[in-house]
């Protein structure tokens, strides 16, 4: 098949930008507007990372789990919920996407209009990431690690490509369930149910 045919295109990120550039909060936001469907991240040291869009599974995969959670958010009223690709900026200086996350209502209405608007200055209470075939296990776990640190008080890996879902706790040993019927919430999502039968089909 001709490369032409094929989207998106194989690209590197030196290609897009030069090497040991660093950006602003609105420098990547717009940067990343005008390199749709590629994904963008941001480490502690100012360096970006491209992250591969995901295939027709990984994008049904988040779908799922992120269709799920702003439901019951905007059922029971608790928080806010956030779709794929939005970006946290942590404390260490990093700017980092989760696949699904959620907030307390009131520390997204403690943020000004400013910080609501771009990439907001915390790290969520709960975060999901969901691994794709274009991920790593060591990547989705190093990437885990930091949700903890920052203080995500409960976070979901799950990963589709082997069947499981891990569970992390902070001051907890982690969770490891395989192919789960559904994962139930705790904590401040005390009352989520995530049916995630769906996730593991062919798998």
């Amino acid at each position: 098949m001709s490369t032409d045919l094929l989207w998106p295109p194989a690209v590197q990120l030196s290609d897009l930008l030069p090497p040991g550039t660093r950006l602003t909060d609105e420098e990547l936001i717009r940067f990343s507007r005008q390199n749709r469907p590629y994904r963008f991240e941001r480490n502690r040291d100012g360096e970006i990372t491209m992250m591969s869009p995901v295939g027709g599974l990984g994008s049904i995969h988040e779908a799922i789990v992120a269709g799920a959670l702003t439901v019951w958010t905007q059922d029971t009223g608790h928080g806010v919920a956030f779709a794929p690709n939005v970006g946290f900026n942590l404390p260490d200086g990093s700017c980092l996407a989760p696949d699904a996350a959620w907030l307390s209502r009131s520390r997204w209405q403690a943020l000004t209009f400013e910080q609501q608007k771009g990439f907001p200055p915390l790290c969520p209470e709960f975060v999901v990431e969901v691994r794709s075939h274009s991920d790593t296990r060591r990547a989705a776990e190093d990437k885990m690690k930091l949700w903890m640190e920052h203080g995500a008080q409960l976070a979901w890996l799950i990963d589709p490509v082997d069947g499981r879902a891990t569970i992390l706790r902070p001051g907890k040993p982690d969770e490891e369930l395989i192919k789960p019927d559904v994962l139930k919430g705790d904590g401040p999502l005390e009352g989520f149910v995530l049916k995630a039968a769906p996730l593991w089909e062919g798998v």
